[in-house]
């Protein structure tokens, strides 16, 4: 026989909303039930599309997918002698991800109470297998009503200012699966790299196995290529097994290994790594991974993959839809393609856990991941076991994808209930929660973060995003700019004075940006055409646009068509994006080692900080920022927003080379008065160290003498790539 044999519960199921749950015991008619068709969430059924709470599951089948041809499977209604022979097969329910709370019961038999959306639950069901068998389960995804001590660890799905409130995640999400094995089962294969040279690589393992009878077994790994052309390798280790629940460490020699890089760097070459567990002759289990054989480091906020230095820029992710369970790897892969284009090579994982799909499309991809846990602004304490527990599960899970980099705690463990709230005493309270003694961040997160350093030795580890570095008080982690957008920020050019005086949150910078309305196209599908029309509370309750805000910095009522509207944020948008990148990439390495802006895409049709809607199509603001972004930049760094005639103004002019090669560039500097007359004009050619910091390589000088829009245009060819223009008015007045 061959194990393992999986049979797939996906497919029409029945279901039924409850008041309460009834351990189990429910109407066999059929009458009572609705059906739809999983995984999904149960918001996607149409008579449930508001619901929140708890809901009843149901499944029959039968076994007959189990009698693979050749393989000689027989069920039945006895449970396994008390001593299993070599050949007694094992059954186990594998429920892949539900959310949030889950009971199942397989025929009648109650497996236990589950809670956590991303962590996998496994059963062994052995004893209660027969031919025709009844699956139910009670899953319940209630609303978190308590927004500053909440329960759920679900992150964003639970709160948060990008996701239609209305929403509810409830439901079997991930697939449903009755695997069949042998004696033995493959419990967790965790593996990483641990030295590398141009000859071999050493990679340690970590087997969880559990096995019904001890006895000799042999371990087979089989290492093959996935995304490139080589040498499919096999090792084998012959092991002595006790019965039980075990651990195996060791170690495999890789020949000729091809490393894992990041898309800018090189190719992210991946293997597919399997293991069999073989006794009796036949194979008891097997397991096989996606794996790349790499180093990731951080030292002083500044990446090292490989061994080499690289500059990170990158965006926030937000799941990759609001119903998550409708992703396909196909949209993922889109989205990593537009990530790809925009010169991005890193993903926060915005505080939640996504789908698998995502990381095997990261990892194909050759995009690094910084994974936040699911917790979201504040908790009540009671959480604190739950928390330690499934941030195990994550770390494991997780382990194996050479896309994740990095991991985070919690982002921004600070006192928000609702961030259009921009009151004095909302903003007294934030800083408070910033400033002072924090159980969230001091307590909670701590533990969390020595539970995942003690889990995972070869990865970082953030206690908790958007800690600003405060001497005397903490050094901090990443920082979140909000000036320009949020008053508790403050406006744009108070953010200089704040890092001059605390240059250490320059270091990595996780959030920055402004709203923005999707391109037209896109906006008319979820708005009126009609700019008169508009129903702005609607806007503001469901679809996340807070108007508030943006009346601070923008007259947006002005607008006299929903066209002007778009074109007036997307460029206030843009220009907030390229004031924080080009400050940030002149401080490139000094200290700066991290740029991700927030945010990427839209979860669901939305105004959002995104720079790419919810039908994946592209703002005029990620054009933007693909070409703040790109891998040879010129830019200047205007000191403020408006000057007075006749004082003179210095113009530096700055080019930086993220590439990992010295780069040919040809440059130009116009200056261009009210008139369009050119006031003067400078040509450069010179060769970029590679990955060189921020470099002065000409600095300009205007007078004014009349008031009036002046413009620097900006112009870089390089020898072998794509080359960038781009204009900074000077506003004299």
């Amino acid at each position: 026989m061959i194990y393992p044999i999986t049979l797939s519960l996906d497919g029409t199921w029945q279901l039924r909303p409850a008041d309460t749950f009834r351990q189990g015991f429910y109407p066999l008619d059929d009458t009572a039930w609705l059906e739809q068709d999983l995984p999904a969430h149960w918001q996607q059924h149409p008579l449930l599309e508001s619901y929140a709470g708890k809901v009843v599951y149901r499944k029959r089948f039968t076994c007959e997918g189990l009698r693979a041809e050749g393989r000689g499977l027989s069920l039945n209604d006895a449970a396994p002698a008390a001593q299993p022979s070599v050949l007694s097969p094992r059954y186990w329910l594998r429920l892949n991800g539900i959310f949030y709370w889950s009971q199942p019961y397989f025929n009648g038999v109650d497996l236990g109470r589950h809670e956590g959306y991303f962590a996998a639950q496994e059963h062994e069901i052995t004893p209660w297998v027969a031919v025709e068998n009844t699956l139910l389960i009670e899953v319940e995804c209630p609303e978190e009503r308590d927004k500053r001590g909440k329960r759920m660890i679900a992150g964003v799905f639970s709160h948060w200012d990008a996701l239609d409130p209305a929403t509810n995640p409830g439901g079997i999400w991930l697939p449903v699966e009755l695997i069949a094995t042998g004696p033995t089962r493959i419990k967790q294969l965790l593996l990483h790299t641990q030295t590398i040279s141009d000859a071999t690589a050493e990679l340690r393992y970590r087997v969880d196995l559990d096995a019904a009878v001890a006895g000799d077994f042999t371990l087979r790994w089989i290492l093959t290529p996935k995304n490139f052309a080589g040498e499919i390798q096999v090792i084998e280790q012959r092991r002595a097994l006790a019965a039980g629940r075990q651990e195996l460490v060791g170690l495999l020699d890789v020949r000729d290994p091809q490393l894992w890089w990041t898309h800018d760097l090189g190719h992210p070459s991946c293997y597919t790594i399997s293991l069999a567990v073989t006794q009796a002759g036949a194979i008891s289990d097997e397991h096989a991974v996606t794996f790349g054989i790499r180093r990731f480091e951080m030292h002083k906020s500044i990446a090292y993959l490989n061994g080499v230095r690289l500059f990170i820029k990158g965006n926030n992710y937000a799941p990759g839809d609001t119903r998550i369970a409708a992703m396909t790897g196909e949209r993922y892969m889109n989205d990593m393609r537009l990530v790809q284009e925009c010169h991005m090579n890193m993903l926060r994982v915005h505080a939640h856990v996504d789908h698998p799909l995502f990381y095997d499309a990261a990892n194909m991809a050759g995009i690094l991941l910084w994974q936040d846990f699911p917790l979201q602004w504040l908790y009540r304490r009671e959480v604190l076991p739950e928390a330690r527990r499934q941030v195990g599960h994550m770390v494991r899970q997780l382990y194996n994808h050479p896309a994740l980099a990095i991991w985070c705690m919690h982002n921004e463990p600070l006192y928000v209930v609702d961030t259009k709230d921009e009151s004095w005493h909302t903003r007294l309270r934030t800083y408070a929660s910033v400033l002072l003694w924090n159980w969230n961040r001091n307590v909670l997160d701590t533990q969390l973060k020595r539970l995942t350093e003690q889990a995972d030795r070869t990865r970082p580890v953030v206690r908790s995003s958007g800690e600003y570095s405060v001497p005397g008080l903490r050094e901090g982690t990443d920082a979140h700019f909000y000036y320009g957008w949020y008053m508790t920020y403050g406006p744009l050019r108070r953010w200089e004075s704040v890092v001059r005086r605390l240059p250490n949150t320059l270091r990595f910078a996780t959030e920055f940006g402004t709203q923005s309305f999707p391109n037209l196209e896109s906006s008319v599908r979820f708005m009126d055409p009609d700019i008169a029309k508009i129903d702005w509370d609607h806007l503001i309750a469901r679809h996340q646009f807070q108007a508030n805000v943006m009346e601070h910095w923008l007259n947006w009522r002005a607008s006299r068509s929903l066209a002007e509207l778009v074109a007036l944020t997307q460029d206030y948008q843009s220009a907030i994006n390229r004031y924080y990148i080009d400050r940030l990439r002149f401080h490139k390495y000094r200290p700066t080692g991290g740029i991700i802006p927030f945010l990427f895409h839209d979860p669901n049709p939305a105004v959002l900080w995104s720079i790419v809607d919810y039908w994946r199509v592209p703002k005029r603001s990620y054009a933007a920022m693909r070409l703040a972004f790109s891998p040879q930049y010129l830019f200047t760094l205007l000191n403020r927003d408006h000057y007075l005639p006749g004082v003179a103004i210095d113009l530096p002019i700055y080019v930086v080379n993220d590439a990992q090669r010295a780069t040919s560039v040809e440059l130009t500097a116009r200056l261009i008065g009210p008139n369009d007359a050119e006031l003067a004009a400078v040509e450069r050619t010179l060769t970029l160290p590679a990955d060189c910091m921020a470099m002065e390589i000409e600095r300009l000088r205007l007078t004014p003498d009349t008031p009036g829009a002046y413009r620097l245009a900006l112009a870089l060819r390089p020898d072998d790539g794509e080359g960038i223009a781009q204009e900074y008015d000077i506003i004299v007045k």
